[in-house]
This record gives structure tokens, C-alpha cells and sequence, in this order.
């Protein structure tokens, strides 16, 4: 018997399988991506209801002249053009950088070192102890730690300038000064915010290896040299984090200089959610408060934008 070779153009090929791609779902499939977009449902309508909505009405009635009462007004970028002119929201604007420079900088400084000692050599309930004594203040309403932080640092009455007229100090215009105003307001904020850096920093140290510290003790490496070169590289990531979070809700500070200043003395304490309230609650110019409003959410994504783009070069991932 001869074996003869059927041509491969009459061959009958076998069909091919179906792919992943073009297959149709399963009824399995269908109901498992049914249940999935029912329980992202809540979420997505929750964004689109409470941030998507209000940012593209923001922009609109930034567009507007609207004080509730009458009709509103197309005014174009008449807003815009005010608030670039307007001293106060000009003064807010520096008054809110300058605020989230030194309140940043100071809340992740104290956190950092925080939770380098708590994350040293000490028993593990006084380690449970100090997270949690470090992070109650944050659970508490901003308005009324602020409330009572009023008091502690009234210049008359106050507990801090009794404390300090104990050694000879005399009494400090912790309030009323413009100088220390901002201080006192600083000071109040990181209290009560520090301890989300610091829960962040305990997670983050306890994720770098034993062994990286342990070869670093070999080779001679201790204390400051040791985190310098080894901690702060591989804590990197949680810095950004950190970083990204404490500048977006610095630039948003409200409850602080409005109870403990009200933005006072003169403007030296006033931001720029203040001037929003005010422009809109107070004066009923909802169009002036939207346009603010929008430079300031312009102003927060363009630094956090500049934070990726460094972190680029700063940030070093295991």
C-alpha cells in the first residue's frame, strides 16, 4: 500500500477554538459581572452625585452672577477677573500656601519621628498605647478641638500663658498678633492631623525587611546614618502618600482659623475655603465663591500633579 500525502489546500481543517475573547459569557460570567456592578453601584453613584456634580455645577455657576434671589446672570469670566484683583482673595490665596508649607512640613517632620521611636525597642502594649493616644485627636471634630484650643491659648485666661508666667514669660498675643496667629493656627492643626502620618509611617516601617536594617548594622551603618540611608529610601512610597494627603487637606483648612482667628487679625489668618464661605453664606455672591472655589481646586491638582511628576525621581519602590 502506497502512502500518498493529501495536498495541504484540500486538507479538512479542524475548527479552531473558540477564543476568550470572542466566546460569549457564560450564564456564570453574566451573573458574576452583575453582581459586581450592583455592589460598585452605591460607589459610582456616590461620586457622580457628591464630586461630579458639584464640580461641573461649581465651574457653570462660576460663569454667573446668582445671589439666590434674583436670576442669575451670565457674567462670563467677569469672576475669575475679580478674584484675580480682589486683595482678600489675592492674600487668602498666600495666606492658604504658606499655611500648607510649614503645617506639611511640620505634621509629617513629627510624625516621622514619632513613629521611628514607637516603632524602636519598647514593650508591645505601650506601643498600642502610644498609636492610639496619637491617634484619638483625629477622630475629634476639628470645630471643637479648635473651640478649646481658643481657650488654652487666650491671652488673658489662658492655660498656655499661665503655664508660661510660672518660668517669667510674659503673656503671649498667641490670637491677636499677626505674627503668631498663623503660628497658634498651625500649631492646632498638625495637633489633630499628625496622627494619619503617623498611623501611615508605623505600616510603612513595619513593611521594610529585618534583614536590610541588619545588613546595613554590618557593614557599620547606625542611627541617623541608618535611616538617612536605608529608611527614608525604602519609606519613600509612604512619604508620597503622606505628602499627597497632608497638602490636599492643608490647602482646604477651614474649621481652625475660622473658630480660633476668624481669619483675623485683619487678613493675616484668612483662607481661601473662608473666602469661599463668606463670599456665599455670608454675602450671597454664589458666583464669586464658584469661581474661588475653582481656583482652588485648579491650584490642588496642579501641585499634586507636581508631586508625581518629582516623585519620579525621589521615590524608590523595593
Amino acid at each position: 500500500m502506497t502512502n500518498t500525502r493529501i495536498p495541504a489546500a484540500v486538507r479538512p481543517r479542524r475548527p479552531a477554538a473558540p477564543s476568550a475573547l470572542t466566546a460569549r459569557p457564560s450564564a456564570r460570567d453574566r451573573g458574576a459581572r452583575l453582581l459586581a456592578t450592583l455592589f460598585l453601584a452605591p460607589t459610582i453613584v456616590g461620586i457622580v452625585v457628591f464630586t461630579v456634580v458639584p464640580i461641573v455645577g461649581s465651574v457653570v455657576l462660576s460663569l454667573f452672577h446668582w445671589n439666590v434671589i434674583d436670576s442669575p446672570r451670565f457674567a462670563g469670566a467677569a469672576n475669575y477677573r475679580e478674584a484675580f484683583t480682589d486683595s482678600t482673595v489675592l492674600v487668602s490665596f498666600r495666606n492658604t500656601l504658606v499655611f500648607m508649607v510649614f503645617a506639611v512640613a511640620l505634621q509629617l517632620l513629627i510624625a516621622l519621628v514619632l513613629a521611628l521611636a514607637v516603632n524602636g525597642r519598647m514593650p508591645v502594649w505601650l506601643r498600642s498605647v502610644f498609636r492610639s493616644a496619637f491617634f484619638f485627636p483625629l477622630v475629634l471634630s476639628a470645630a471643637s478641638i479648635s473651640v478649646v484650643m481658643k481657650y488654652l491659648f487666650n491671652q488673658d485666661f489662658g492655660v498656655v500663658n499661665w503655664l508660661l508666667g510660672l518660668v517669667g514669660v510674659a503673656p503671649v498675643p498667641w490670637l491677636t498678633s499677626e505674627n503668631a496667629a498663623m503660628a497658634t493656627v498651625i500649631l492646632v492643626y498638625v495637633w489633630q492631623q499628625f496622627g494619619f502620618s503617623f498611623l501611615l509611617f508605623v505600616g510603612g516601617l513595619n513593611n521594610i525587611p529585618k534583614e536590610v536594617h541588619e545588613a546595613a548594622s554590618l557593614d557599620g551603618a547606625t542611627g541617623l546614618r541608618k535611616h538617612l540611608g536605608i529608611t527614608l529610601p525604602l519609606l519613600s512610597p509612604t512619604l508620597l502618600v503622606a505628602s499627597v494627603v497632608g497638602i490636599i487637606n492643608a490647602l482646604q483648612v477651614f474649621e481652625q482659623p475660622y473658630v480660633l482667628t476668624n481669619g483675623g487679625p485683619g487678613d493675616a489668618t484668612r483662607t481661601a475655603v473662608m473666602v469661599i464661605y463668606e463670599s456665599a453664606f455670608e454675602q450671597l455672591r454664589f458666583g464669586e465663591a464658584s469661581a474661588v472655589g475653582v481656583l482652588l481646586f485648579v491650584l490642588i491638582m496642579a501641585v499634586t500633579a507636581l508631586q508625581f511628576r518629582l516623585s519620579r525621581r525621589f521615590v524608590h519602590y523595593q
